[in-house]
């Protein structure tokens, strides 16, 4: 029987960089608003020395088209751009947006918005095969932005109880918007809602891993992706 190639999953977010080689073996290492790539990879191959894998998956904080980081992330510090992560890990790397990659995890079937509550706003659609990508968090709201409101900086001005009443405003709105059949909330925040909106479900974390697991699934026989990234 052939062996199934090992991935090592990178979720790069504001504040912490995770690794992981399987849902429940998992390490991490600060980031924060200077974090470079050039300053991630020497970090990424210290963390997880000891581990056996075959190939990368990353889930990285700013959009992400054809695979390749298409602009700097708003928390983290410069040239992201046209880095070559397959070069540098020595190993083959597919990056995606790190909300998609937990969206891709979470995924159970029907049509499912995610939302990831934590520094800023993720946000991504799945249906059937499909995975869309978004930017929800640029969205206008109350005068500035909406992940302005439901990510971390409105949690610490607007206080646990307010904040929780906006996220179910928005999370309601947004999921009628999109036609989903059901939102998934992740994020580190999402675990402060003391009651979840209707139509929702609270996600892990560790989805984060089956999803850039799931980066690298195929069809059987045709080998292509099984998954389409739109």
């Amino acid at each position: 029987m052939k062996k199934k190639p090992k991935v090592l999953v990178i979720d790069i977010g504001g504040t912490h960089v995770k690794l992981m080689i399987s849902r429940r073996e998992k390490r991490k290492f600060d980031s924060g608003p200077r974090l470079s790539p050039r300053q991630l990879i020497p970090r990424v191959k210290e963390t997880a020395e000891g581990w056996d894998y075959d190939s990368v998956s990353i889930g990285f904080p700013a959009p992400v088209k054809n695979g390749r980081i298409a602009g700097d992330p708003k928390h983290l510090g410069k040239g992201w751009v046209g880095f070559n992560f397959t070069r540098s890990l020595g190993k083959p790397t597919r990056v995606l947006n790190d909300a998609a990659m937990q969206a891709l995890g979470s995924y159970r079937g029907g049509r499912m918005l995610f939302l990831g509550l934590g520094t800023g706003l993720g946000s991504a659609l799945v249906w059937q095969r499909n995975l869309l990508p978004l930017e929800l968090g640029d969205l206008p709201y109350e005068g500035g932005i909406i992940e302005e409101v439901l990510g971390k900086p409105g949690l610490e001005l607007l206080g646990k109880k307010i904040w929780q009443r906006e996220v179910h405003f928005c999370v309601e709105q947004l999921r009628r918007s999109l036609i989903a059949d059901y939102v998934m909330l992740g994020g580190g925040n999402a675990k402060l809602l003391s009651e979840l909106p209707p139509d929702s479900e609270l996600g892990h974390n560790r989805n984060a891993y089956l999803g850039g697991v799931r980066m690298w699934e195929t069809e059987p026989r045709s080998r292509k992706p099984k998954w389409n990234v739109l």
